[in-house]
């Protein structure tokens, strides 16, 4: 009797680059928010955040008229979710809270976010966590800067701001998931970003097939076993498409 063949586990990185045909913008690319708008980081930055009432209204005013909550997957979240269906062990490491590797279908447990979610809320003082749809209803029927219905506390999205520290647990998980993987994919992502763009070399340093899907050079190109620079749209689903046929 033959032995089925083990397939081989794949663990996917995945930046901004990815979301960018849904319609959210690349923070950190050359035309990213960041250096159009440098004040614009301090909207998502921990000690601005807490310490400025105008800081954390004009913050829930982007929640409510950015694009991350409308958003829809595009078809690179659609091939993630294809791998997967065919048989192939998958674990998405994102750092978009968008939410819409979820929304593709992939299982909430084999997607580990390590920058948090932005489809919910988190007091920072009883550390109670709500969805953001309720919150910003708030917001839209006149509270500009809506506090915990618990405790009273501040509110902020369900992510990591700058100045703050990543999950431990979800980090710990993400380096598990880096060690034993077979195949390492980061697409649309700088890997500049750190801790997570160091699992990019922690990969490459236990074996894994590394391959970088992104339009710019980034900093572990050359440990790279596949560079791929075309379109992410295109490129991605191609890719995965391969590693399923096997």
């Amino acid at each position: 009797m033959n032995t089925p063949k083990k397939r081989p586990l794949v663990a996917i990185l995945s930046g901004a680059g990815i979301s960018t045909d849904s319609g959210i913008p690349d923070y950190r690319g050359p035309d990213g928010l960041w250096r159009r708008d440098p004040e614009a980081e301090k909207l998502v930055t921990y000690t601005y955040y807490m310490s400025d009432p105008e800081i954390r209204r004009r913050s829930w005013r982007m929640r409510r008229e950015g694009p991350a909550l409308r958003a829809r997957p595009n078809v690179a979240h659609e091939a993630v979710v294809r791998l997967e269906e065919s048989g192939v062990p998958v674990r998405v490491i994102t750092q978009n809270v968008d939410g819409l590797h979820q929304l593709a279908g992939m299982p909430e447990r084999k997607v580990l976010e390590l920058h948090g979610s932005a489809r919910a809320v988190q007091c920072t003082r009883c550390k109670a966590r709500s969805g953001m749809e309720a919150a910003l209803e708030r917001v839209a029927a006149g509270d500009p800067d809506p506090a915990c219905e618990a405790c009273g506390g501040i509110l902020k999205s369900a992510t990591v701001m700058f100045g703050e520290g990543l999950d431990p647990v979800v980090l710990g998980e993400a380096v598990a998931v880096t060690k034993a993987c077979e195949v390492f994919i980061a697409v649309g992502t700088s890997l500049q970003v750190h801790p997570a763009a160091s699992l990019a070399g922690l990969a490459a340093d236990h074996g894994a097939r590394l391959v970088i899907v992104n339009a710019e050079p980034t900093p572990y190109d050359d440990r790279a076993d596949e560079l791929v620079r075309e379109p992410i749209g295109t490129a991605l689903p191609a890719l995965l498409e391969r590693i399923a046929a096997g």
